[in-house]
C-alpha cells in the first residue's frame, strides 16, 4: 500500500473519530452553500437501503421560509399547550431561526412491503448519520434534534405525507465555540462475544 493511500485512510479514520454534534442554538453562520448542501445530501443518500426503496426524504427549509416555519411551530405549540406563555413562543421563534442550513429528515417507509418497516427506518437513521458525517467532512458542524416538534401532528402535517414522520431536524452551520468531547461508553460495556445457546 502506497503512502498516499495510507494518508487517505488515516484522514478518513480521523474524520470518523473526531465528529462531534453541536447544539443547534449555538450554531453561527454561514452555513453550507447550495453546492455544499447538494454534496452533503448526496452523501446522506449513500446509505444502506435494502430493496432500494429510498424510505427517507430530505426537506430543506430556506432562510426566507423561516418565518413560515415559525408560524407552524407557534400554531402547533398552541395546540399542544394552550397555556403556553410568551416565553414558550419566543423559544419557537428562536428554534425556527437558528443559524445555518435546516434539513428536516423524513422517515418514509413503504408499508406492506417484503422489506420490513423496521429495516426501512434503520435506513433513514443511517441517512441522517451520513448527513452529519458529510457536514463534518466539509468543515461544518451539525445538530440533530427531535423534541416535541418531531411528534406534533401539526408539524408533521406541514412536512410529511401519509405514513411518513419526522425523524429529526438537522441544523448545519459553524461552531460558535470549541466543541467539547463527550464521555463515551467504554467499548467493553457495549461489546460482548456471542455464546451459542445450550441445547
Amino acid at each position: 500500500m502506497d503512502g498516499k493511500m495510507l494518508n487517505n485512510r488515516s484522514s478518513l479514520l480521523s474524520l470518523l473519530e473526531t465528529r462531534r454534534s453541536a447544539k443547534p442554538r449555538e450554531l453561527v453562520g454561514p452555513g453550507p452553500t447550495a453546492a455544499e448542501m447538494e454534496r452533503i445530501l448526496t452523501i446522506a443518500a449513500r446509505t444502506p437501503d435494502h430493496g432500494k426503496l429510498l424510505p427517507w426524504r430530505f426537506v430543506t427549509v430556506a432562510d426566507d421560509q423561516r418565518d413560515a416555519f415559525e408560524k407552524v411551530l407557534g400554531e402547533a405549540l398552541a395546540d399542544e399547550d394552550p397555556s403556553a406563555t410568551p416565553a414558550h413562543h419566543e423559544k419557537e421563534h428562536d428554534f425556527a431561526h437558528y443559524a445555518g442550513q435546516l434539513v428536516v429528515l423524513i422517515s418514509a417507509p413503504i408499508p406492506d412491503h417484503k422489506i420490513p418497516v423496521w429495516e426501512q427506518q434503520l435506513s433513514c437513521g443511517a441517512a441522517g448519520m451520513n448527513m452529519l458525517l458529510g457536514a463534518h467532512a466539509l468543515g461544518y458542524v451539525a445538530g440533530w434534534v427531535t423534541g416535541w416538534r418531531a411528534y406534533s401532528p401539526k408539524v408533521n402535517a406541514a412536512f410529511c405525507g401519509p405514513g411518513e414522520r419526522i425523524a429529526g431536524f438537522i441544523f448545519i452551520g459553524q461552531a460558535s465555540r470549541e466543541l467539547e468531547g463527550r464521555d463515551r461508553a467504554p467499548l467493553a460495556s457495549v461489546r460482548r462475544p456471542w455464546g451459542p445457546p445450550r441445547i
